[in-house]
């Protein structure tokens, strides 16, 4: 048989790569796959003569046209189709785009023209995490960690509620624990090593600590609570503690009877899964009826009512700061609860002994992290997002919104420390000053000796054209 009847035979025969034969039911429909004759250049190609710039229709909003280095925040949320334009640089852009994203990041869709190269990713949206949800309307949790945040390595979050009544079950971890509570209140129980007990009632505002490997549990009281959990381990996961349920489901049960001097039938109803978040028997008023005393005694230091601190006035907010200084248990966390009125601004700083972990807790800002030797990145934040800024890599926190503003600055150090541009500038001697940097003697005078924590500013330009 010739070749070309054989190659013929094979083409109706075997499935093609650019298609079968079409079926009588197919008849008239494409093929999944097109010719060969389609690839590279061909005189029967076709060109689109359409403009991508045909039905853009947009507004700049005030200050858009501005020199892109002066860097003025620009409010997308209610601009009409917001794009990539700031000063002379950057272009429309007519899509596929998620509009919403770009609305409420306008530092990535028009950055700075400042910003240079990429930082570390040093933004995360706890909405964009994973929720684990409790048993029967109990709760939730989700975190923020290296898996979603990889150059996060120093510290990793989770951010907890507890309806009224609901246990985060009694639990301990590797890692140490440091807390906050954002609302509500609830009962923190716990026992250490030495066989000391603890417990006591913390509410909105309020911190407490408990060190590595020291069991504890946590119920909501009447009000219900959601907590901020900060951990020094930036690989740690809340899926990875070690449960009082999974402990008695893994041991055998002879094995339990043994250790704790009851019959093995004691153990038949113990649960045969995780607990983690649940609901429980509500804590009684009375705290003293949970007070449980051992020949050990007890310890008071595991929380501390931050709540109850007056926050230290500057000109553009006010600055909390919580440390071994004050709370010698939590040995190595350090942090700053910073309120930033509208127009304020956080002053631009540095920490030289460790990352800065940051939550933010109310309104909106945002921050350039600059990182040596020449590269910025400008990032949006807002309620519910982390934050991460590495040690010695300098960052100012702004207030881009029309309220407080207000965010939680945690470090890994033994007390709260931080460098600030301002003060080192006005610090040096004027001539290296001058020299260094070309300012003039009245902007050098103007410059102040003490650090200022957060600067006062004007409020947001309006959007409106």
């Amino acid at each position: 048989m010739k070749p070309q009847l054989l190659q013929a035979l094979s083409l109706l025969l075997i499935p093609s790569v650019y298609g079968a034969p079409a079926s009588r039911s197919n008849e008239g429909n494409p093929p999944l796959r097109g010719p060969q004759s389609l690839i590279g250049y061909s005189e029967s190609n076709t060109i689109t003569d359409k403009s991508t710039d045909e039905g853009i229709k947009y507004t700049l909003v005030p200050g858009q046209k501005d020199d892109a280095d002066d860097g003025i925040y620009f409010d997308f949320e209610t601009a009409d189709n917001p794009q990539l334009i700031r000063g002379s640089t950057g272009g429309t852009d007519p899509g596929p785009r998620n509009e919403y994203y770009d609305r409420i990041n306008s530092d990535k869709l028009a950055p700075p023209g400042t910003d240079e190269g990429q930082t570390i990713n040093a933004q995360w949206p706890m909405g964009l995490s994973h929720n684990r949800l409790g048993k029967d309307g109990s709760g939730w949790a989700r975190q923020e960690n290296t898996v979603v945040m990889p150059d996060a390595t120093r510290m990793a979050g989770v951010d907890m509620r507890l309806e009224a009544g609901g246990y985060r079950e009694l639990h301990w971890h590797v890692a140490a624990e440091w807390s906050l509570v954002l609302n509500g209140s609830c009962r923190i129980q716990a026992v250490n090593e030495n066989g000391e007990t603890f417990v006591d009632d913390v509410s909105e505002g309020d911190v407490w600590f408990f060190p590595p490997g020291i069991p504890h549990s946590i119920q909501a009281l009447d009000t219900g609570v959601e907590f901020l959990l900060v951990f020094d381990d930036g690989s740690f996961s809340e899926d990875n503690t070690f449960l009082a349920s999974e402990v008695f489901a893994h041991q055998p049960k002879e094995v339990l009877a043994k250790d704790l001097g009851v019959p093995v039938a004691a153990f038949d109803d113990i649960p045969e899964d995780e607990l983690y978040i649940f609901p429980g028997t509500p804590a009684p008023k009375d705290i003293q009826e949970q007070n449980v005393t051992t020949s050990s005694g007890q310890i008071k230091g595991y929380s501390y009512h931050f709540s109850e601190q007056p926050a230290h006035e500057v000109a553009g907010g006010s600055v909390k700061i919580i440390d071994p200084v004050s709370f010698p248990v939590a040995n190595n966390f350090s942090a700053a609860v910073v309120t930033v009125k509208p127009g304020g601004m956080r002053e631009i700083h540095w920490h030289p002994t460790s990352d800065e972990w940051t939550f933010f807790i109310k309104g909106a800002g945002r921050a350039t992290l600059f990182s040596a030797p020449s590269t910025a990145t400008t990032f949006d934040y807002r309620a519910g997002d982390v934050g991460y800024f590495p040690q010695s890599n300098s960052h100012y926190i702004e207030n881009t919104g029309d309220g407080d503003l207000v965010f939680l600055e945690v470090l890994q150090a033994d007390k709260f420390t931080d460098v600030a541009l301002g003060q080192w500038i006005a610090s040096n001697p004027r001539q290296i000053v001058q020299d260094t940097l070309n300012l003039s003697n009245k902007t050098i005078s103007s410059l102040k000796t003490e650090k200022q924590y957060v600067v006062a500013g004007s409020s947001p330009t309006s959007i409106e054209n």
